[in-house]
């Protein structure tokens, strides 16, 4: 495989103006395939605008975006989803006030193309049952197959997203900050699932939570005023003094 093939996500100057302020400026991220990669820096450095450039809620202002080669900076939100990028947002995009399981249908009907009709007999969805019970059953969640999820806790929360995020069937899941607000035991067991659900396929994080950093990804790639500082694997990112005083100044 040549060495583009080795990366599944590219960004050739990628650059966001605002009025003025860069935000993103002159970004090349190389994102390996099946590698787990963090975008980590201090609160403004641009990590999640570079999420909603790659997931196209946002349009680059210069630069350049591929996908499996592909050229994807023109791409619309819905199109890049179906090409197998999937995001999973920083605050829990679940409906609480339906169960567990039938959140996760939901996500594998937006997978099928099928419409969302609701004046049909819930029955018509049974169909969808198992391949949701295996999805629950991936992310630790079989006891809570018909819990509403408004009773659930933040992490069972977080949990769920993560099974309905896999119903889409993604080659790649961008995480936006999958742990933050979480307590330890919710923290231990987020970073065990994403680990899981990390077989056979590329995840991209932002992650405040330097443990969970270390602990998960291959590739770190650190931001500071929309720019990239550095990048390597975790020891050779947390010993740049550079990112000493930009992002872990106050907790070294």
């Amino acid at each position: 495989m040549s060495e583009s093939g080795n990366y599944i996500l590219q960004t050739e100057g990628l650059t966001k103006e605002f009025k003025g302020f860069t935000a993103v400026d002159d970004v090349n991220l190389k994102v390996k395939r099946h590698d787990i990669h963090a975008l980590i820096g201090p609160n403004g450095a641009g990590k999640t605008t570079v999420f909603n450039l790659l997931t196209k809620f946002l349009t680059p202002t210069r630069g350049k975006i591929t996908f499996n080669g592909r050229d994807i900076t023109s791409a619309k939100p819905a199109e890049i989803a179906r090409m197998g990028v999937i995001r999973s947002f920083q605050i829990s995009a679940v409906f609480p006030h339906m169960t567990a399981r039938e959140n996760v249908r939901v996500a594998l009907q937006r997978k099928l193309g099928t419409s969302f009709h609701f004046w049909r007999p819930v029955s018509s969805l049974n169909r969808l049952n198992d391949r949701a019970d295996e999805l629950l059953h991936m992310v630790g969640l079989d006891r809570f197959t018909e819990a509403m999820v408004a009773d659930m806790s933040y992490g069972r929360k977080r949990a769920l997203e993560i099974a309905t995020t896999l119903a889409m069937e993604p080659e790649m899941m961008l995480l936006d900050e999958p742990t933050q607000g979480m307590g330890r035991e919710d923290v231990e067991l987020v970073t065990e699932l994403i680990r899981k659900v990390a077989a056979g396929r590329t995840i991209l994080m932002v992650e405040h939570n330097l443990g969970v950093v270390s602990t998960l990804c291959n590739t770190i790639t650190v931001l500071q005023r929309g720019a990239i500082l550095t990048e390597g694997d975790y020891r050779t990112v947390s010993n740049d003094p550079r990112v000493k005083e930009a992002y872990m100044g106050k907790a070294a």
